[in-house]
């Protein structure tokens, strides 16, 4: 594993036979936490005051138990190939800042560069080449709830993830107009958003290596899906980095700082959005210092039809579609169970796309009477696949893989 990559573990007997040149994984886990999706028959209440009036526009989000805005969808909500907004989850680690005009809005670039600067949004867009890139966004923390034995943090089930358009400049572009000096090891990210326990501190700093800063793939952007990006999702101006963790994302980006170390920001260290270098188990003590910032994430998939709680006729075709994506490793495949993982059929795979979009998944069945549990289960190229249990345990319950199950009715 390299360090700071999300485990590839689940090469069991219930995955696929090993790909060509696949290598495998050490299995193991603990016993499972139900894994379903329940259906949702009603829109969830926010538990606490609304900060901004647009969370009433997210009318398919169930909203987490939290003291900042977080909301998810359930699955059947993220069928779309691009998320719509209302169905868009929402991460924050403290409050929003206050609405600004966009046409006020700078950013500057500071740091290990040989000329700082700043720019506007209209300079931004006409001093670089505008580009899109189609990608999937997912929390760290999705699936957390579904940990056994449970981890503090919000419990996010399935929905921490979406899929759009996001258009805006390179990073790479913006870093050699500054002139990055040899010395640049790291990015760290910088928005005025703050800390709800002490105002005095950013809620969140985050920063990625300069590799990853300077790949093809990783924005700075000012759209979504075509529209001006969303103030509930970083607007107007937000990193994009392909096939990390949201967190690596920065929302209301105003500065772009070049550092000649690992950023060292608010929840960039300790155990923030970092998994241990090896497997920890529940109750053993731990060294913070040997846990690695998350730099890929794994493979996943999500069945978002039929909904879950369904009921459809038993010894007709039963058609059972969804996503699947990954961090940097491409997805291979995707296979379907109706009887707990016992026998699997091979899903028909959509071709690639654009490299960090989600792909789609389709396979039809036909099940006799009776209650069934549908699994979706994906590999990538490199024989990783979805644990059928859950992820390896984590103190922070970050990188939660597990196959995605439904339950419903075959009447």
């Amino acid at each position: 594993m390299r360090r700071g990559q999300c485990p590839r573990r689940s090469r069991s007997s219930t995955c696929w036979p090993d790909p060509p040149g696949a290598r495998p994984d050490p299995a193991g886990g603990l016993a499972p936490r139900p894994l379903e999706s329940a259906p949702v028959t009603e829109t969830p209440r926010m538990p606490h005051q609304a900060p901004d009036p647009a969370l009433a526009a997210k009318t398919r989000l169930r909203w987490l138990d939290d003291s900042a805005a977080n909301g998810e969808p359930p699955a059947e909500a993220l069928d779309p190939p691009l998320t719509p907004a209302e169905a868009f989850f929402v991460r924050n680690n403290g409050d929003m800042p206050p609405a600004v005009d966009a046409g006020q809005w700078r950013l500057d670039i500071t740091g290990e560069v040989e000329r700082p600067l700043s720019f506007t949004l209209r300079e931004l867009r006409e001093s670089f080449s505008v580009v899109s890139v189609t990608a999937v966004i997912e929390c760290a923390g999705n699936g957390r709830a579904f940990l056994d034995p449970p981890v503090s943090g919000a419990q996010w089930r399935n929905g921490a993830v979406g899929c759009a358009r996001w258009t805006g400049v390179r990073m790479r572009d913006l870093l050699e107009r500054a002139g990055v000096k040899p010395s640049a090891v790291y990015t760290g990210h910088h928005s005025p958003d703050r800390s709800l326990t002490s105002p005095d501190r950013p809620a969140l700093s985050r920063g990625i290596p300069i590799a990853k800063a300077i790949a093809p793939e990783t924005l700075v952007a000012f759209a979504m899906n075509d529209e001006p990006l969303p103030r509930l999702h970083g607007g107007p101006l937000r990193v994009v980095v392909p096939g990390y963790p949201g967190s690596a994302w920065q929302k209301w980006l105003d500065r772009l700082d070049v550092r000649d170390r690992e950023h060292d920001g608010e929840k960039m260290t300790g155990t923030d959005y970092r998994l241990p270098a090896r497997p920890v188990r529940p109750g053993d003590a731990f060294d913070a210092a040997s846990f690695a910032v998350i730099t890929d994430m794994p493979v996943k998939s999500l069945i978002t039809r039929p909904a879950a709680g369904f009921v459809a006729p038993a010894a007709e075709a039963l058609t059972v579609e969804g996503w699947a994506w990954s961090g940097a490793t491409p997805v291979a495949g995707v296979r379907v169970s109706a009887d707990g993982g016992v026998t699997w059929t091979q899903a028909g795979l959509a071709a690639p796309g654009e490299p960090y979009a989600w792909r789609r998944f389709s396979v039809v069945l036909t099940l006799a009477r009776g209650p069934v549990t549908l699994m979706a289960q994906a590999f990538d190229v490199a024989g990783a696949c979805q644990p059928v249990d859950q992820g390896p345990w984590n103190p922070r319950g970050y990188c939660n893989n597990a196959v995605h199950r439904i339950t419903g009715q075959m009447a």
